[in-house]
């Protein structure tokens, strides 16, 4: 037997003249009653289903459809219009409890308050002690986070609560970037959940993203702010960067070049700014894990099956707009913004294309790759004094030569000629100013006449 349809829960109409006073308090305080409530008995999500008949074929059948998935959105809205103006709306602003469903909704209330609305943020963080609030929740939540990682790791619904309170963290301090200082206090803490939360599969799922997003808003100098450099504590000096570095490789393989498009940008962006800031033993630390060792230059950069490898591939995808600048960008500044040890680090091959499109001179020692010469790795870089192809990024001693007879003379005398004809083509277009070399040979009388 089917069950007897669930006695629907609609919502009030819309005000028709905006409310103010004891109106306006009545009416958000039975607003967000009914939305705590809808938290806790889930009688608003589609998750409730409604039983319907049908009629197929003279038979009626009972079938479940989803039903009042408008009406939470409905009382979000009208929320978020009395949210507009903080007069006479306590209930939005005030942070009661601890509760995680409570830290859900006043979070995802505020979050949507942030967008197309007038409404004085500064106002809140001034008055309502907003930042305050969210600090403390953010510390709240930190705690959930032991150091043993065998211990049981927050439920489900305090990830969201944590998501929506990050979200909105990233919002403000977007919209009102002189007050990020105001959430300083919260840094430590985000890097610690950053840390101690295990690493999921695939690991940008929420809330690492949000953790991510909010700490590139943030002072992370330490400078501005009481807390004394929360990116490296004296414990262990590399802990977050080797964190953020872990959730780069997972993420490197977990998803498809489109998505990791979109989702991994922040986090590049993030290890960034991590090695601006950064001692040189952490720096020195970030070049040894992202830059090419001295076991992939057994072949050319690229091919090996490790971080670095990944990292190359992706700065000259073509299917990643968004995240091959980015970890173009980091490469460079793994190599201290030198265009010759960045072509010493990655090649010429895979440096060229963000050479040309930052306007940074090629370095002359790229065009010795022509020679039988190479360049020379740097005592302190990769292989210690090693020959390198500076465009294929491989030692030169690992290079496979293949094996060719050697040419006669006439065939020597037919690629002359080709190559003669090719230069004379290649100047008379005007593109570049060059001296056909058979031309130059001549003048230089390294030529004799032979009967």
């Amino acid at each position: 037997m089917a069950s007897p349809p669930a006695p629907p829960l609609s919502p009030s109409p819309a005000p028709t003249k905006e409310l103010t006073g004891k109106e306006k308090l009545d009416e958000v305080t039975d607003l967000m009653n009914k939305l705590k409530l809808d938290l806790k008995e889930i009688i608003l999500l589609p998750h409730r289903m409604r039983p319907t008949n049908r009629y197929e074929n003279g038979h009626c059948s009972t079938r479940l459809t989803a039903a009042w998935s408008a009406e939470r959105t409905a009382l979000l809205e009208r929320v978020k219009v009395h949210g507009r103006k903080v007069d006479n709306a306590d209930p939005i602003f005030t942070d009661e409890n601890d509760n995680a469903d409570d830290q859900f909704l006043l979070s995802r209330i505020l979050f949507l308050t942030t967008y197309d609305t007038n409404i004085n943020f500064e106002r809140l963080i001034d008055e309502h002690h907003l930042a305050d609030n969210l600090n403390q929740s953010i510390a709240r939540q930190a705690k959930m986070y032991p150091k043993a990682p065998r211990k049981p790791q927050p439920s489900p619904q305090d990830d969201l609560a944590l998501s929506e309170n990050l979200k909105l963290i990233f919002n403000i301090t977007h919209f009102l970037p002189h007050r990020a200082s105001a959430f300083s206090k919260s840094i430590p803490n985000i890097l610690k959940i950053l840390c101690r939360r295990a690493v999921q599969e695939p690991p940008l799922q929420q809330p690492t993203p949000y953790l991510i997003n909010a700490l590139l808003n943030l002072d992370l100098e330490g400078t501005k702010c009481s807390i004394h450099a929360p990116l490296f504590p004296k414990i262990d000096l590399k802990c977050n960067a080797e964190r953020l570095i872990v959730i780069l490789d997972k993420a490197s393989t977990a998803y498809p070049e489109a998505e990791l498009d979109q989702i991994g940008a922040p986090l590049v962006t993030l290890l960034r700014k991590v090695y601006e800031l950064a001692p040189e033993t952490v720096k020195k630390y970030m070049q040894d894990r992202m830059l090419p060792s001295e076991e992939d230059r057994k072949k050319p950069l690229g091919r090996s099956d490790n971080l670095s490898s990944r990292l190359l591939n992706f700065s000259s995808s073509p299917m990643m707009a968004s995240l091959r600048d980015s970890v173009s960008s980091l490469l460079f500044e793994l190599s201290e913004k030198d265009a010759t040890q960045f072509v010493e680090n990655v090649g010429y091959g895979f440096a060229s294309g963000f050479l040309m499109t930052h306007n940074l001179p090629v370095p002359e020692s790229a065009m010795e790759a022509f020679s039988a010469e190479g360049i020379t790795a740097g005592e302190e870089g990769n292989g210690k004094g090693k020959r390198i192809n500076p465009i294929t990024g491989q030692f030169l001693g690992s290079e496979e030569h293949a094996e060719m007879p050697e040419m006669t003379e006439e065939e020597k005398e037919r690629e002359a000629e080709k190559l003669f004809v090719l230069f004379e083509r290649l100047k008379k277009t005007g593109v570049v100013n060059v001296k056909n070399p058979v031309e130059q040979a001549v003048d230089e009388g390294r030529f004799e006449e032979i009967d």
